[in-house]
């Protein structure tokens, strides 16, 4: 893995820290959103290990950024008609339509002392540079092309977001596995008029999904981003604590279902 002195010296500091895998789990979009926020506060307070979470998803979504108008982004009345829920995560960035096997999507969960120091380019590329090396060795022409992509000769595979608070940063990352291009096209407006001069409108972008540039399974790519990301720093098996989940559940009913915080912005 090659890499600057600076990008060098905060990978050998992972190589410290004592990892924790939580596996695949399909769940509620809205709870997706919950837990990424209850596990970066239980990593800031030292209550959870530094964390590697592989999401599952129980039902088609769109995932909006922090900052994002709902108008600009999603045609509500045709996500209503095909049962594709709307839901609002804690970090930046652009909107995502999720297909419970059409994505790949992980959190990292870290000291935010990991990246002290860093600009947000050099933590982008630290936080993902091991899901470059794995896709590499699938033979996968890939890169991290700043500010927040990994994408590749075949086109964009995945993007990323941050958020630093309670003295963590989560680092979440989607990759597109498969992509229903007639359905994304019809709930999100991709290349459709503004329609509000509200929120942060979302970037368009080839995308070279991975089942188009390997033949392996998402489980397969799955397995083989954990074994590389184990080989390189070290990981164990856990879970969700039962304290975490209801806590999750508890912010899935006061803030992240509610439509307070999903219109944000309208």
């Amino acid at each position: 893995m090659s890499s600057t002195p600076d990008l060098q010296h905060a990978l050998d500091r992972w190589r410290d820290l004592d990892w924790e895998l939580i596996p695949e789990e399909a769940t509620e979009p809205v709870l997706n959103m919950a837990l990424d926020e209850v596990l970066t506060l239980a990593v800031g307070r030292g209550d959870r290990k530094p964390t590697l979470r592989i999401w599952g998803w129980t039902r088609r979504c769109i995932v909006l950024g922090r900052f994002q108008s709902v108008r600009n982004e999603v045609q509500e009345a045709a996500a209503r008609a095909n049962d594709v829920a709307l839901v609002r995560r804690i970090t930046g960035g652009g909107a995502m339509f999720i297909e419970p096997e059409g994505a790949i999507t992980y959190s990292i969960f870290a000291p935010e002392s990991l990246v002290k120091g860093m600009s947000f380019e050099a933590s982008y590329a630290l936080m993902d540079a091991w899901v470059i090396e794995a896709l590499r060795e699938l033979g996968i022409d890939a890169w991290y092309e700043p500010l927040n992509d990994i994408t590749s000769t075949g086109g964009k595979i995945g993007g990323a977001a941050q958020a630093r608070r309670g003295g963590a940063v989560l680092h979440h990352t989607t990759m597109a596995y498969r992509m229903n291009v007639p359905l994304m096209l019809e709930v999100l407006r991709i290349g459709q008029e503004k329609i509000s001069d509200k929120g942060i409108r979302s970037a368009d972008r080839r995308v070279g999904p991975l089942d188009q540039q390997t033949e392996l399974a998402r489980s397969a790519i799955i397995d083989h981003l954990i074994a590389t990301f184990q080989r390189l720093y070290g990981l164990t098996c856990g879970g969700i604590t039962e304290s975490e989940r209801d806590a999750a559940l508890a912010l899935a009913e006061t803030k992240f279902g509610t439509d307070e915080w999903i219109y944000t912005l309208p």
